[in-house]
């Protein structure tokens, strides 16, 4: 039959070596000898697994069984239910029995390799068998559901190896980290924070132009300055992405490529201030010596500015911008706004995003330590002067991480699962909040003294440097 191919066949308990059969959907099973080339998609089975029912009786009947899943509501449950947006790799399932044998907690278990395309970053790969014991409410007419429990996934480029201590049904289940409902969800953090921090960075540049113009305080410092600047590249990202994903992709094509090249140029204004902060840093608490630098803060203007206007200019000399999808497993779109265009300007993304954002994020993490490794180093030095030395050094981290955009990092490590996504969203849409609340700390309540954004105490005495 089509949808079901099946082998029965005799073993001797007394076998001396594991057995390994072809599970190729379109063919019979059949036994085959250990060469992974020849039969990509294959089941090994221990010759423990014999071996522990020689005891019982010397053959066992053994059947191996492939079933295309595709129609019906067999093998469903409610783990493969619309919203969760799930689905069994190819809609095969392979079954494996011994009679009516029990098989369970397996010393050693069985293998089942199943070949795969390159899948997608926001698709997870699981191995899963049938349990009967659980009831689907969702599928009528069946029982049981999807589950985990005692098979480990080894997830590689063309291919994924299921090991499990058990026999019954068993397949690979594609489940989208990015579905319709988690994109959803993804949106609706990242425009509350967006909007939070929007509403923060417009206070930090209010307070900045009080304290300056009301007060004619931080008139001769640059660090306040870079402060604010990173604040409007900020809220300018902010509104970009709002007018972004409000608009989808709604109107023409020539205002669809505007959209997208204005976004991309506030989202690399935003990474160049952030790396500009790290380069002041650096200048300010590991160089210190012979930093003056003339028409300083205009110097800066123009890389900060400049630097994403010429890489835009490039990319859209090249027709990078238009209309731009994130899909789930299913090839629907999930979220859709102007952006790279998805077909042919991948690599413009990788490399004036991705790559812009790592050399700018390495960087900063850098200068990061080696502040932290001066700010600790002094807390020990002045341990016994300064009871809350350690208490202050962590804070002033805290702060300058929200200056060079350490939240950011966490990208990294969304393709670690669905959590990281979401802590990366809600962080970084949050890091407007976190600059006003370190400016604030810094420039507002002082009216004697001036600080400066090093934050580092040396010898209980505020280190003030200006670059005029």
């Amino acid at each position: 039959m089509s949808f079901l191919k099946a082998l029965v066949k005799n073993i001797n308990t007394n076998i001396s070596e594991d057995l390994h059969f072809s599970l190729t959907p379109s063919q019979i099973p059949k036994q085959v000898t250990e060469d992974e080339h020849r039969h990509p998609d294959r089941v090994r089975l221990p010759r423990s697994l014999f071996g522990s029912l020689q005891g019982n009786r010397p053959v066992v009947r053994l059947a191996i069984t492939i079933l295309n899943v595709g129609s019906g509501n067999v093998f469903k449950g409610p783990r493969l239910s619309l919203e969760d947006d799930s689905s069994v790799l190819n809609n095969h399932v392979v079954g494996l029995s011994l009679g009516h044998i029990n098989v369970t907690g397996l010393a050693e278990p069985l293998e089942i390799t199943f070949s795969h395309q390159h899948q997608p970053p926001n698709v997870t790969l699981s191995c899963v068998f049938w349990d009967v014991t659980k009831g689907s409410l969702s599928s009528p007419g069946s029982s049981g559901d999807w589950a985990s429990r005692g098979c480990s996934t080894d997830v590689g480029v063309n291919r994924t190896i299921c090991r499990c201590d058990h026999l019954t049904f068993f397949a690979l289940l594609l489940r989208p980290i990015l579905d319709q409902v988690t994109v959803k969800a993804l949106t609706r953090i990242s425009q509350a924070g967006c909007g939070t921090s929007m509403i923060f960075l417009a206070f930090t540049v209010a307070l900045y132009a009080f304290l300056r113009f009301s007060q004619q305080r931080l008139n001769s410092e640059d660090v306040p300055k870079i402060h604010v600047a990173l604040s409007v590249s900020l809220f300018l990202l902010n509104l970009a992405f709002f007018i972004n994903v409000g608009h989808g992709l709604k109107g023409s094509s020539a205002a669809c490529w505007a959209r997208g090249a204005v976004f991309h140029y506030f989202l690399l204004c935003a990474f160049t201030w952030m790396g500009l902060e790290a380069f002041h840093l650096y200048l300010l608490v590991i160089k210190v010596f012979n930093t003056y630098f003339g028409h300083y803060f205009l110097k800066l203007s123009l890389v900060g500015w400049g630097l994403p206007a010429l890489i835009v200019i490039g990319a859209g000399s090249a027709n990078s911008y238009g209309p731009y999808a994130i899909r789930d497993k299913k090839n629907t779109a999930t979220l859709e706004l102007c952006w790279f265009c998805e077909k042919t300007a991948i690599s413009a993304l990788y490399v004036t995003v991705h790559g812009y954002f790592l050399v700018t994020f390495l960087f900063s993490a850098v200068v990061l330590g080696l502040v932290a490794l001066k700010i600790f180093t002094l807390s020990s030095a002045t341990a016994g002067k300064e009871k809350w030395q350690h208490w202050k050094g962590f804070l002033t981290l805290l702060g300058l991480s929200s200056l060079v955009g350490v939240t950011w990092g966490l990208a990294i490590l969304t393709p670690l699962g669905l959590s990281t996504t979401y802590v990366f969203a809600l962080f970084t849409s949050l890091q407007g909040v976190f600059i006003f609340c370190w400016f604030a700390v810094l420039y507002f309540p002082s009216q004697s003294t001036v600080t400066s954004s090093s934050g580092t105490a040396r010898a209980d005495q505020v280190l003030t440097v200006s670059h005029e």
